[in-house]
């Protein structure tokens, strides 16, 4: 459908899923196999999913595809907070801006498509 690599949108979770490698990076060890290994997978959903959608040959494929990175990126965010309650992250740690900017951009894209969809 479209060029993936062209999104602002995809450029932003790529962000997301290297400041969630670095930030996971000073977690403590024995959250390697736990939470750490979880908020990788779940960083890396996000642009993989975005990629995924723009490969399809539907609209209706990228729809889902945007669906299950909303999903993620809203599992990553509690990941997230929990790692701020158990101590491993600060409240102002820069996935949380990342977090945040990047579901703001996902959520305007996933309306355009759908606006798209709407249109005659």
């Amino acid at each position: 459908m479209q060029d993936y690599r062209q999104l602002t949108v995809w450029h932003a979770a790529m962000d997301l899923a290297e400041t969630t490698y670095h930030v996971t990076g000073d977690y403590p060890g024995d959250e390697r196999f736990g939470l750490i290994a979880q908020m990788r997978r779940t960083a890396v959903s996000v642009p993989s999913n975005i990629a995924e959608g723009c490969g399809r040959r539907t609209r209706g494929e990228l729809r889902q595809f945007l669906g299950i990175a909303l999903g993620a990126i809203h599992e990553l965010d509690t990941q997230v907070m929990l790692s701020t309650r158990l101590g491993y992250l600060d409240l102002d740690s820069p996935i949380a801006a990342s977090l945040k900017r990047t579901l703001a951009m996902l959520l305007r894209f996933t309306t355009a498509v759908d606006d798209q969809r709407r249109a005659p």
